[in-house]
């Protein structure tokens, strides 16, 4: 350790958050270490290999290529030499039980003619919600998303802003006042779940996602979003930074009342100037630094917090089976009979419900390399209560059935003789995801999203609890999804000193 400006940073766990802040900190100089638990960098965004088939685990998509392109670009490389990103166009289809079907498109005018097919009277309202999605879009990702709202007067600065937003009002609201047809009202408000947030009650500043899609396209990283992992990791070697995997932190150390280093499961000790914290918020405040007083952010107050949903995942592959199902593409919504009622059986009651409304990727028919030839790669995805209910799901017993359910609805509605075809199975529950990602509740997002859970409200990334430690990932400002934790390293990149200059060499006297 030295008294003069930092020089040496870890970064705890690998995720796409943890890369970005240790690319962003390589940038600035520091010398970095990357410690994670994981055999594969990427953390969420990792993925399995199993009988021949690669499961992406977590993010599929890409919405905002732009911010990957601005943090190679701040290490002075080129994202697109690094890694191949293909557009999607369809977006993704939504599937009603009535028979009735949705495509978000790339084009405005099939956009426009999608929603006239379902709902002529609200082509007006689409029009409006684009235009409200864009406003929200420049003041809550450009503006708040990048840059630090560490501070009470970050916040107090921005309030007329939100009132006039209508912050208050949750996404589902105001896609209701925009549309009068149910099933946009869903198309339009369904997004928050994909960070963790529950559409009737998260703030109307989320419709911003309409507007990312529009702007930017969604897009498939070839290779998966594990590409992207490995390619990250990459620049971080290319920087003189490594990567140590496999290796647990147990805890933060402290010296002069400053982050110190850390300490791993197996004892050993590694001291660096600061420390970055990619772990959840969570489970930084409560495990890592179990041993130091929080002001802040104590046991309490964390028992408190609201957390976003679990997930249940199903990762199979099928044999032979590339040529059939051809009007599934890459990525389906089969929505079940129940909106408002369900997500209140997931946030609100953590009633695991017989209905369930799932999530579909198909990356074989965008991506060959994912499957063997002829057979295909699937990944399904129903939002589950998390761990934390008082009236908790026993995973042990639920799971199978569970599973059962979810290919009955499959086989029913999307994929006819799947069963038949199926040849490798993996599932995760929320006890996976505390087990694996060391989540608090098992959730699958950190935390809930919610407007006195954003921006000032969440964990800083900058720590309020001790000097030297900085936090990066979906539990922090601004949040979770790719872009979010890319973003929470544009961040933290602004609050973390620069590095000191390495000690010019001593040559030997003559």
């Amino acid at each position: 350790m030295t008294d003069s400006a930092p020089r040496s940073a870890i970064v705890i766990g690998a995720g796409l958050g943890g890369l970005a802040s240790a690319m962003r900190l390589g940038a600035k100089g520091y010398d970095v270490t990357v410690l994670d638990r994981l055999d594969l960098p990427g953390g969420r965004g990792s993925s399995i290999t199993q009988g021949g088939h690669r499961f992406d685990l977590g993010p599929t998509i890409v919405t905002v290529p732009q911010g990957l392109r601005d943090l190679w670009a701040a290490c002075g490389r080129d994202f697109d030499s690094d890694v191949t990103l293909k557009p999607m166009d369809p977006f993704y289809e939504i599937r009603w039980p009535d028979g009735s079907s949705f495509t978000m498109r790339d084009d405005a005018q099939a956009m426009e003619a999608e929603v006239a097919r379902l709902s002529p009277g609200d082509v007006t309202g689409y029009h409006q919600f684009l235009r409200d999605a864009e406003a929200r879009y420049w003041f809550g990702y450009e503006d708040l998303g990048r840059r630090p709202m560490n501070r009470l007067w970050d916040l107090v600065k921005v309030l007329p802003k939100f009132a006039w937003y209508r912050a208050d009002r949750s996404v589902y609201a105001h896609a209701a006042r925009r549309f009068r047809d149910e099933r946009l009202r869903f198309a339009f408000s369904f997004h928050p779940l994909f960070i963790g947030g529950d559409p009737f009650r998260v703030t109307s500043m989320y419709a911003l996602v309409s507007h990312l899609e529009k702007a930017f396209g969604v897009h498939y990283a070839m290779g998966g979003v594990q590409a992207i992992a490995r390619a990250m990791a990459g620049v971080i070697r290319d920087q003189g930074g490594q990567l140590r995997m496999g290796v647990e932190v147990d805890e933060i150390m402290v010296q002069g009342g400053r982050a110190a280093g850390v300490r791993l499961t197996d004892g050993a000790e590694i001291r660096a100037d600061i420390v970055v914290s990619n772990a959840d918020a969570g489970h930084t405040y409560t495990r890592l630094l179990r041993n130091r007083p929080k002001r802040r952010w104590s046991d309490a107050k964390l028992r408190r917090t609201r957390w976003s949903m679990g997930l249940y995942v199903w990762y199979f592959g099928t044999r032979g089976t590339r040529a059939m199902w051809r009007d599934v593409g890459h990525h389906s919504i089969v929505v079940g009979p129940r909106y408002r009622d369900h997500i209140g059986d997931i946030f609100i009651r953590g009633h695991l419900a017989d209905d369930m409304s799932l999530y579909v990727h198909r990356p074989s028919v965008t991506d060959p390399s994912v499957a063997p030839a002829g057979d295909d790669t699937f990944y399904v995805l129903s939002p589950v209560p998390h761990l934390g209910h008082d009236n908790g799901v026993d995973w042990t017993q639920e799971a199978e059935p569970y599973r059962r359910k979810m290919l009955a609805i499959l086989e029913e509605r999307l994929l006819p003789g799947l069963s038949e075809r199926v040849t490798e199975s993996l599932v995760f529950t929320p006890e996976s995801f505390r087990d694996r990602y060391l989540s608090p509740l098992g959730a699958g997002f950190s935390i809930e999203p919610r407007i006195l859970q954003s921006a000032w409200f969440r964990p800083h990334n900058v720590s309020e609890e001790l000097p030297g430690l900085y936090l990066a990932g979906a539990g922090t400002h601004p949040g979770a999804g790719v872009p979010g934790v890319i973003g929470t390293a544009e961040v933290l990149a602004q609050l973390v000193p620069d590095a000191a200059p390495a000690a010019p060499l001593r040559m030997a006297a003559e």
